[in-house]
């Protein structure tokens, strides 16, 4: 299913369970302002390219807008719609006092140069400064995107607007960045499956948890799942996928990656179909990929007891269902990984008061009659 349809079906679903007014529904439904740029670039052998940028400004009624920008090829108008509703919910599900957006450049990051993002990045930037700033619409790493991205934003902007390292999150740690901040959704994806282990008695040791995703988010929610004696018996990621039923040795799995840049040819597991780790037996699944995943064809497949989304939306409405009437305990995602928007905010703050506390103190000094 469509990505906006599918969140778009479940706030509805939402919606009437809560007895919204429908004018009060069509209007959380609608986005505040949506932006569509052209970036076009010099590329490093002298030709041009173009690629077309998003932003969609969700909802500012709990405060800033919110949310992460993405650099991937399936980048579209659909997605960052459904996107930035679903940070709307987070950050109020979190109780942080923000409210949703999100971003994006329809391109594969992994075909561009470390000089062609940058450029992408900053043209990018140029097209949407004006719309985006400390108290208006804060931005963030996402999937394609990382520290290095938000210091060209924060670069950029600050071109315009001058010095304003609040402007964006997820920032490396000498711009202002807050420590933890890697690690943020997957430890907030430990914290919620604990949480919701323990409404039913249970906890994360001794557990098998299956990881369909290991990037940033998947590897840290591996790493300190397995810390707390959950056994991690499969994984996979664009490379492929692994399984061992006695447990991977995540440290090791860890440093294989590092060195290969992803999961196959790890020696301490068995090669599967990447298609198939959704359907692993195990007790806890956690995808942490993409989105639509989780779809009414495969839905009837999965084994698992409980399934945390650390992706965004990746149970389609359908499998929702299916899912519900098999007895499988869904945690949503606007709680599951509302981690790294968390600390996020805690970046923002930090950044943002200890900078206007500088400028009071600079004012006050400069404009004493003492001096």
């Amino acid at each position: 299913m469509n990505a906006l349809a599918a969140t778009n079906r479940n706030f509805k679903l939402a919606a009437r369970l809560l007895g919204l007014d429908s004018k009060l529904e069509k209007s959380l439904l609608i986005p505040f302002r949506e932006i569509k740029v052209e970036c076009t670039i010099p590329k490093d052998d002298g030709t041009l390219a173009s690629f077309v940028g998003f932003r969609v400004q969700h909802d500012n009624a709990r405060g800033p807008m919110k949310g992460g920008i993405r650099y991937h090829p399936e980048v579209d108008p659909d997605e960052v719609n459904a996107l930035a509703q679903l940070m709307t919910w987070k950050t109020a599900v979190a109780n942080i006092p923000y409210g949703g957006a999100k971003g994006g450049i329809g391109c594969n990051p992994g075909d561009l140069s470390i000089s062609e993002l940058e450029r992408l990045t900053r043209v990018f930037t140029q097209k949407i400064h004006d719309l985006v700033g400390v108290h208006t619409d804060v931005p963030a790493p996402d999937m394609g995107t990382n520290p290095q991205t938000m210091a060209w934003i924060l670069d950029e902007y600050s071109k315009f607007h001058g010095y304003s390292p609040a402007v964006v999150t997820g920032k490396p740690i000498d711009l202002g960045g807050s420590l933890g901040r890697d690690a943020a959704t997957g430890r907030g994806v430990l914290f919620a499956t604990e949480a919701l282990l323990k409404e039913y008695g249970k906890t994360i040791a001794g557990k098998h948890v299956v990881v369909q995703g290991f990037g940033n988010v998947g590897s840290w929610a591996a790493q300190l799942i397995s810390e707390q004696g959950g056994k991690i018996v499969a994984v996979s990621d664009i490379t492929g996928a692994i399984k061992n039923s006695s447990g991977l040795d995540i440290p090791s799995l860890l440093n294989h990656v590092k060195e290969t840049h992803g999961v196959n040819g790890f020696s301490g597991g068995d090669p599967v179909d990447p298609n198939s780790i959704l359907a692993e037996d195990c007790d806890i699944l956690i995808p942490a990929a993409l989105g639509g995943v989780i779809n009414r064809e495969n839905a009837k497949d999965i084994k698992a007891k409980f399934i945390i989304e650390a992706a965004n939306h990746p149970t389609d409405p359908e499998a929702d269902e299916i899912l519900s009437k098999k007895g499988v305990v869904v945690l949503p995602d606007i709680y599951a990984n509302s981690g790294g928007v968390t600390v996020s905010y805690f970046e923002w703050v930090q950044v943002y008061f200890h900078l206007s506390s500088f400028r009071f103190i600079f004012f006050y000094v400069v404009s004493s009659p003492l001096i």
